[in-house]
């Protein structure tokens, strides 16, 4: 959501609402404006060549050595003393963490025609961060389906016993949609998109992927290096999510060295700029 977007509105409510959202989609696909954008892709590709290879080996060495190994050390499914477990599991369903954020989103959507000067700025910004916090995590999950669906992979114990290489490709079977798990897909994407906006956030963010990626084994739903090409998958998409924002000066600037920093930061209440475009 464009800061500019007060500028010239229409009088009543509801034009001033449908003009912010008009607004606002199309400062998403406006073309890039932001003149580092060409340091910010080399960076960008460096950055993801890294991760896919350095998890990509651990998936391998996972599928190879481990999986089937862990999920046989895990509880029974049905477990009793689970309960706590799977009430956790479900703060990483992608569902439930899109639709919590899409909430938010219409409740600042609703509320900025009402407000007026420094307020209508902050809920703005506010606004422009929940875009990047839903697409950061939406497009990585949508990815995640596809893969899925092409892989194949069965889930531990299908079939009857424990077998890391059991695949039946584009299935479209829940019993064969192991990886990557969604689960991690979106814990890891939504804890790398909070931490680009508030860096701070990242050890207690850090702490939720993984508590979430961790339940998805002791579950049974996945296998280790399912929750680990979540994780990649994740992360490399809320990667590109924020490249996007960052190349049309949406809640995120560009360094001369190509790194990708928040725009916007508060410090006693006051909005700053770090030394970015």
């Amino acid at each position: 959501m464009s800061a500019q977007a007060g500028i010239g509105e229409p009088p009543s409510y509801f034009s001033r609402f449908f003009t912010l959202l008009r607004r606002s989609v199309t400062d998403l696909v406006r073309p890039a404006s932001n003149p580092r954008r060409a340091e910010a892709a080399r960076r960008l590709r460096r950055e993801i060549a890294l991760l896919v290879v350095v998890l990509g080996i651990a998936i391998t060495v996972l599928m190879v050595a481990v999986d089937a190994w862990e999920i046989a050390q895990m509880p029974r499914r049905g477990t009793a003393g689970l309960w706590p477990v799977r009430i956790l599991t479900d703060f990483g369903k992608a569902a439930n963490v899109l639709w919590s954020l899409a909430a938010l989103l219409l409740v600042v959507a609703i509320v900025i025609p009402l407000m007026h000067g420094g307020r209508r700025t902050r809920l703005m910004r506010l606004g422009t961060r929940l875009q990047f916090l839903f697409l950061a995590v939406l497009v990585p999950v949508l990815s995640g389906e596809i893969i899925k669906w092409i892989v194949g992979r069965g889930r531990p114990f299908v079939g009857g016993k424990a077998n890391a290489f059991n695949f039946s490709h584009f299935a479209a079977n829940e019993a064969y949609a192991s990886f990557p798990s969604a689960h991690a897909i979106t814990a890891f994407a939504l804890a790398f998109a909070v931490s680009a906006i508030w860096p701070r956030a990242w050890i207690a963010m850090s702490v939720y992927a993984v508590a979430i990626a961790s339940t998805r084994l002791v579950l049974l739903a996945h296998h280790p290096s399912d929750v680990v090409g979540g994780a990649l998958i994740g992360v490399v998409g809320a990667m590109c999510v924020r490249y996007w924002f960052a190349i049309r000066r949406l809640g995120f600037g560009i360094r001369s060295d190509g790194a990708i920093v928040p725009l916007y930061g508060d410090r006693k209440g006051v909005a700053r700029k770090p030394s970015a475009p």
